[in-house]
């Protein structure tokens, strides 16, 4: 992770929803550079406006919600990934808020898959409700993160655990569920559907 250019994005320098991994690698490459992984990295509005705090490059796109509320977002606890450099960390929304963290790019979602290295509390062992599911986990020292999605429909005690008891990760962070999509050119994975809110990935430069 220290080592990779990880950021986020919404929109285009004009404004538009980029809305896919095509458009995203369509951008870079007129820069020069290429995308070499990406993921949906958060929950949207129905025009594509992130839910909650939304950071791109320093700037601040939207604020960060620390109340409870309906749907997976508002599943408290919920959380922040915070990519610094050098470093990217998921923290719980009230521990982001007290510690106001200088972050490069941010993105909130919710519920907590793992808290200081516990599930959240509000996971059921036996639940039903099964999609496929997408989050990323961080390490205590910022340096490992780890990008997740399901290959099959999976409940949220099930996905938790993954990240906790195989990964051994301290904190990790639900992206979403049902369109979660990956874009890995290695494993030769492109998903495509409706247009995306924050879109998260690596970049390198073009050879």
């Amino acid at each position: 992770m220290a080592t990779e250019d990880l950021r986020l994005f919404l929109n285009s320098p004009e404004g538009q929803n980029l809305g896919s991994f095509s458009r995203v690698g369509a951008m870079l490459a007129s820069d020069g550079a290429a995308l070499s992984f990406a993921m949906n990295a958060g929950m949207y509005h129905s025009d594509r406006r992130p839910v909650g705090l939304y950071i791109e490059d320093g700037q601040q796109k939207a604020g960060l919600v620390t109340r409870d509320g309906p749907g997976n977002f508002g599943l408290l606890p919920n959380g922040v990934l915070c990519i610094r450099e050098g470093r990217a960390d998921v923290i719980e929304t009230l521990r982001y808020a007290d510690e106001a963290p200088e972050c490069r790019y941010a993105t909130q979602s919710g519920p907590m898959l793992v808290v200081d290295g516990e599930l959240h509390p509000r996971f059921l062992l036996d639940s039903d409700s099964r999609y496929v599911r997408n989050g990323v986990g961080t390490n205590a020292d910022g340096t490992r993160a780890v990008f997740v999605i399901s290959e099959a429909a999976v409940n949220f005690h099930t996905f938790g655990r993954v990240f906790r008891d195989y990964l051994e990760l301290p904190q990790a962070l639900y992206f979403d569920g049902n369109i979660s999509r990956l874009y890995a050119p290695e494993l030769n994975r492109s998903d495509i559907g409706f247009p995306m809110g924050p879109i998260i990935g690596t970049v390198t430069r073009a050879e």
